[in-house]
């Protein structure tokens, strides 16, 4: 990684014309590296203040002892410039990435978190089972629905009772088994 600044006595034309070829060679050179993915895509903003400086110069009144510098193709319109688009669709991608997954966290009901995944079975709710007793889906439904099934209890010092269904403590909030008692 290296950082070139050039300094001089410019007049707008000239200055554009080194701004324009600077800002090309870095948008073809400035990505290789761990670091340089990370801070090139500042100093191409860095570079934009600089160009801000360039345009409020005054343009040149009368030609020096030199004529000024042809300021060129813009950036984009370059070789280098097209060549650039490649790293930075790649980065709009992961920053367009990122940014959505860390909306999707933020917006409730988006993503299931596992905390809501779980049943929650409480005692004294109802629950219904979509699944198998050996790959069950549980969820729990209202107890007058006609959906639901089994009614949800306490196993007590003894266990469920006979005719009950053990139900998993990953489906309990508190981590304890239920007992599911058939309604019908």
């Amino acid at each position: 990684m290296r950082s070139l600044r050039r300094q001089g006595v410019f007049c707008r034309t000239c200055a554009l014309s080194v701004f324009r070829e600077m800002q090309a060679e870095t948008l073809v050179a400035g990505w290789w590296g761990l670091l340089s993915v990370v801070i090139t895509p500042f100093v191409l903003l860095a570079n934009l203040g600089a160009l801000s400086g360039i345009r409020r110069m005054p343009a040149p009144v009368t030609p020096g002892w030199r004529p000024p510098l042809d300021p060129g193709k813009p950036v984009f319109q370059r070789p280098a410039g097209v060549l650039a688009l490649v790293p930075l669709g790649v980065l709009g991608l992961l920053v367009t990435l990122v940014t959505g997954v860390m909306l999707a966290g933020l917006v409730p009901g988006l993503v299931p978190r596992l905390s809501e995944s779980r049943t929650n079975l409480t005692t004294g709710s109802c629950a219904r089972n979509d699944g198998t007793w050996t790959e069950p889906d549980l969820r729990t439904v209202p107890c007058d629905s006609d959906d639901a099934q089994y009614r949800v209890m306490d196993p007590g010092e003894h266990g469920c009772e006979v005719g009950d269904y053990l139900a998993s403590p990953r489906d309990s909030a508190d981590m304890i088994g239920r007992c599911l008692r058939p309604i019908r």
